[in-house]
């Protein structure tokens, strides 16, 4: 519930789902709907797989979403930005508008923020090394 709720407190009022790359977004994107329920406001989930699949409901992208939705990508930790980049690629593919990308732990320095701006999409780093007294 307190990353649900650190999350919530820095989502852009616009996002109608959060999600990322499956594994690392999944807990973060679904706690952070239940609570948003809980809250009176409707947030939907969504994963992105690392590779597509043909059978099921098959491609990459998962969950309650409709191409024009606003959502947020959303991260676990970000080293390189490799991962968020490629969830933000992939949901602007399925036709999903990336208002945000949130990142729990940023060890980057400043490297996935740039990359994030490079592609016009705010980024939110809620924890970064220096908060936690490590230097980078």
């Amino acid at each position: 519930m307190i990353v649900a709720d650190a999350v919530l407190a820095v989502l852009d009022e616009r996002v109608v789902a959060v999600g990322g790359m499956t594994m690392g977004a999944d807990p973060i994107a679904v706690s952070a709907a239940v609570v948003a329920t809980g809250l009176g406001r409707t947030l939907n989930a969504f994963s992105i797989r690392k590779q597509s699949k043909d059978h099921g409901v098959g491609g990459r992208l998962v969950g309650a979403v409709d191409p024009g939705d606003k959502v947020a990508i959303l991260e676990d930790t970000s080293t390189t930005g490799g991962a968020l980049v490629e969830a933000v690629d992939v949901a602007i593919e399925h036709g999903l508008y990336v208002v945000q990308a949130i990142t729990l732990v940023d060890r980057s320095g400043t490297a996935v923020a740039s990359l994030m701006a490079r592609r016009g999409v705010p980024y939110v780093a809620l924890v970064r090394p220096a908060d936690l007294g490590v230097d980078e």
